[in-house]
């Protein structure tokens, strides 16, 4: 058995919200998916409005739970969310007969699939590289100003003894 390791959620700035079931093939949903991963919420509502696809009205459902997840569980404000991680997974196929003719039965399989929307609040991070990029609050210590010396290539530690080892070695 394989041993996947998972990726660790941030979970103070990450929220999701699960559709399990959804009566339609993975093909037609990631065809949506891969137009609005990586987009802030208000493009990706406006996105899914605008679009032709029966698939949409799902998708934009579950979006629009995760925000009110973030607004209500973390206090998120929803115009800083962006769609960090959005997949669809196959579901389990329900299968039907239809009755035909001569008593046979014909098979129909109907395929579902469960999409996963993550939603990251963005403003933690801008505060975060802001003090990233002011750090008052760090002092200067000699051990964060040493630099690295390499004994190999600095000449203060050459050493003739190995040196003429080296030199025995790739004459003959």
């Amino acid at each position: 058995m394989i041993n996947k390791r998972k990726r660790k959620r941030d979970p103070y700035t990450e929220v999701y919200a699960l559709g399990p079931h959804i009566c339609m093939s993975t093909h037609k949903a990631r065809r949506i998916i891969d137009q609005i991963r990586g987009r802030s919420y208000e493009e990706t509502l406006m996105i899914l409005e605008l679009m032709p696809y029966r698939a949409c009205y799902p998708i934009f459902k579950l979006i629009y739970s995760a925000a009110a997840n973030a607004s209500h569980n973390m206090g998120f404000n929803e115009v800083n969310l962006i769609i960090s991680k959005a997949e669809v997974n196959e579901g389990a196929t329900v299968k039907k007969l239809k009755p035909q003719a001569r008593g046979r039965g014909y098979l129909i399989k109907k395929s579902t699939c469960h999409i996963t929307i993550v939603l990251k609040d963005t403003s933690l991070y801008e505060e975060y590289n802001i003090c990233l990029k002011n750090p008052r609050w760090i002092k200067k210590t000699k051990a964060t100003d040493m630099r690295f010396h390499d004994k190999a290539t600095d000449m203060r530690f050459h050493d003739k003894a190995t040196d003429m080892r080296f030199h025995d070695m790739y004459r003959k």
